[in-house]
């Protein structure tokens, strides 16, 4: 039922499918801040995109035990530094270079230099932040874009590398040799959101490495989520419901779920896998708000009123005062990430794809295989 994508680039056989065939539906539910590049490149290749985010990331204040967790890294009680998101290198850099301001000022009353250490002005001390900074352990990026918040921060370039699996996910850091080599007794510490996949963390605590982490941010569920999905839903539905030619762009379009029936009526036929519109799923927690969506989608949500207080609401009824059906779970193919969500959506028998990274090129080629 499900495929695995290869990692290649697209060639020019996708792309030519992609015009011949009717275009393909893709919803990109990937947070506002990381969904362009996908989906600039899947309408690059004719694909047509519409971005519905599953998760904003709101930050976390910093507890003072995980700021204890900082000064051990920082002191060097850590073999190596996980860094999982762009989001977690961007808050744990700006710690990381208070600490290093703090270390400096430090240094400098102890060498008889605070009169000049207080005369500094903000460009010297902006100075000493960037050019003075040095890793006390390994660090390690899971993805590109991860690892260029490091690389981009105009540090020297003597004082620290940045690593990177050659598959970037728990499975590929695994394989990694600097974090292949830790045993018990060794220290690790993780730059995180809220949740996420433990098979690194579960690994490496059956061989007793002791792991730390640090929540930067959690991901809930957008404001936004609702009224796009209805938007959406109802210019999917309009346009299906528009008889086509077989060179339409449109002819792709599933026939949408009927609504509630006495039980004499005929359910519709399954929609085959290649012909649903496709829904990228990089989290658990993506699926879950994709699924409250998709159980309350013709309800329309407030913009003013919290996810939370809209989940309380009642369901619509199945048609809605419009007339416009309501979609489910199975009338969408997904391309999730990593054996945990295949397991997810493979338990609902589900039609998806999935993949091991969430690189555009192994996207396409999953959607196109």
């Amino acid at each position: 039922m499900s495929s695995t994508s290869s990692h290649s680039k697209p060639t020019a056989r996708h792309k030519s499918a992609a015009s011949s065939a009717p275009t393909r539906v893709v919803i990109n539910t990937r947070p506002v801040e990381r969904a362009a590049p996908l989906t600039q490149y899947l309408q690059a290749a004719g694909l047509s995109v519409v971005e519905i985010p599953m998760l904003t990331l709101q930050p976390r204040p910093i507890t003072d035990a995980e700021m204890a967790l900082m000064r051990q890294w920082f002191a060097g009680d850590y073999q190596a530094l996980v860094i999982v998101s762009p989001t977690a290198a961007a808050a744990g850099l700006a710690v990381w270079q208070a600490l290093a301001r703090e270390h400096h000022g430090q240094h400098s009353e102890r060498n008889g230099d605070k009169q000049k250490n207080a005369s500094q002005n903000n460009e010297s001390q902006k100075t000493t932040e960037r050019q003075n900074l040095s890793a006390p352990s390994h660090l390690i990026a899971v993805g590109e874009a991860t690892a260029a918040v490091l690389n981009e921060a105009k540090i020297k370039a003597a004082s620290y590398h940045v690593l990177q699996p050659r598959v970037a996910n728990n499975e590929g850091m695994l394989a990694m040799p600097e974090i292949d080599s830790l045993q018990a007794g060794d220290k690790l510490l993780v730059w995180r959101g809220l949740g996420g996949r433990r098979l690194l963390v579960n690994t490496l605590q059956a061989r007793g490495v002791h792991i730390d982490s640090i929540a930067w941010y959690e991901r809930i569920m957008p404001h936004e989520a609702y009224r796009q999905y209805n938007q959406w839903l109802q210019q999917f539905s309009t346009a299906a419901s528009v008889p086509s030619s077989p060179s339409s762009t449109l002819a792709s379009a599933p026939e949408p779920a009927e609504p509630a029936a006495p039980s004499t009526a005929q359910h519709p036929k399954p929609i085959p896998k290649q012909s649903k519109p496709v829904v990228i799923i990089s989290s658990a927690t993506a699926f879950e708000h994709w699924r409250q969506v998709i159980s309350q989608g013709k309800r329309q949500a407030n913009d003013e009123t919290s996810a939370e207080d809209t989940v309380k609401q009642p369901l619509a009824d199945s048609t809605g005062a419009d007339g416009l059906p309501k979609l489910k779970l199975s009338d969408f193919a997904y391309v999730v990430l990593g054996e945990r969500l295949a397991n997810m959506v493979a338990d609902e028998q589900l039609s998806y794809w999935r993949v091991e990274d969430l690189a555009p090129a192994t996207i396409l080629a999953a959607i196109s295989a």
